[in-house]
């Protein structure tokens, strides 16, 4: 594939890489396969500590002399009372006691506390020299970007519509992910109300190519090759792929989660906002049947999040499918259970099938 400034930039074979999937999907070894067969690998540190997120950088060394990434939730402030939380807490009861999950006091972060693990774990990328970091939900302190920037660390930014692309823009991020509707997981939106953001990938392209100067990498429901050429002819220079990444035989997702990706459909992904207190599309479950006429009134992430953890975990255990968070893209029926090796080669081949067209 011919080279572009996204490829030049991230010092990568191919231009692919991989989502960033915080909750232990994105292991080791899964980074380091993606990143020595050609693509940027990423670490996805949204839920790790400090000192588990200096581990696995630590891990993906002793795998690969390659580029990798590690993605960073920007915290946000944290609005919560006392009756949200005992609300929330009343509405999740039936669903504890009908799964035997025992009742833990939850520690409550404060906004104060989330930030300082976030700048511990940017001091924790520079210190490891890892290339590059990629934020989701939001735009990083003009101090901290100042910093990173100094230790010649690429940046990438997360964006749902063009006005974040533009903002991510002006604050000295060097490439955008752009992530349409049909992405899994949560949704990067820090601008605009998760309605307003769910605009399609084919056509949040080019609209944000038009407004910006840096590279723009696509995001949501990529699958194969036709979806990166697709991406390619519309202005965007790469991809990110997760739900693709997800099933396969590296990745640290529940077999289970594997398994019901790799049985569904377009149909069955669905938005969600009562796993962790921000929208996120998955495979729809009893969970999210049970708590949706309760969804909008659930509490902020990320005190939703602490408050459905041990549902989430005692169900892992179980392997009862219908409580866990199953997040995936609306392209589940083209997933696969195969080696990164196989993944990378497979999408490069069919690229340059239709290069050749």
């Amino acid at each position: 594939m011919q080279k572009n400034e996204m490829i030049e930039l991230l010092q990568i074979q191919y231009p692919i890489i991989q989502a960033p999937m915080a909750g232990g999907i994105t292991t080791a070894e899964l980074v380091a396969a993606v990143s020595n067969h050609g693509g940027l690998g990423s670490i996805g540190a949204g839920y790790l500590t400090p000192n588990q997120l200096q581990e696995q950088i630590s891990q993906v060394k002793h795998l690969t002399t390659k580029p990798f990434s590690v993605n960073l939730f920007v915290p946000n402030e944290i609005i919560t009372s006392e009756k949200e939380i005992n609300r929330a807490i009343q509405l999740l009861q039936p669903i504890r006691d009908k799964l035997q999950v025992p009742n833990v006091s939850i520690d409550f972060p404060c906004s104060e506390s989330v930030m300082k693990i976030f700048e511990e774990q940017i001091r924790i990328v520079i210190e490891e020299k890892v290339p590059i970091c990629s934020f989701t939900f939001g735009l990083p302190s003009n101090d901290l970007i100042v910093k990173l920037k100094q230790h010649n660390t690429i940046l990438i930014g997360t964006a749902t519509t063009v006005t974040e692309a533009i903002e991510l823009e002006k604050v000295g991020m060097d490439l955008i992910v752009i992530q349409g509707s049909e992405a899994g997981g949560h949704r990067g939106n820090f601008i605009h109300d998760v309605q307003e953001s769910l605009v399609g990938l084919m056509s949040l392209i080019p609209q944000v190519v038009d407004h910006v100067s840096i590279p723009v990498i696509a995001a949501g429901g990529i699958m194969d090759g036709r979806g990166l050429m697709a991406s390619i002819c519309l202005g965007a220079k790469g991809v990110q792929m997760g739900t693709a990444f997800l099933t396969c035989k590296e990745s640290g997702a529940h077999l289970l989660h594997k398994e019901t990706i790799l049985q569904s459909n377009e149909e069955q992904t669905v938005l969600t906002r009562s796993f962790s207190g921000k929208w996120a599309r998955g495979v729809k479950n009893k969970f999210m049947t049970e708590m949706k006429e309760h969804e909008k009134a659930v509490p902020e992430y990320p005190v939703q999040n602490l408050l459905t953890q041990s549902i989430r975990k005692v169900a892992a255990k179980r392997n009862d499918k219908e409580y866990m968070s199953l997040w995936s893209g609306q392209s589940p029926r083209l997933a696969k259970n195969e080696t990164v090796e196989i993944l990378m080669k497979r999408v490069i081949n069919e690229a340059r099938n239709i290069e050749l067209l």
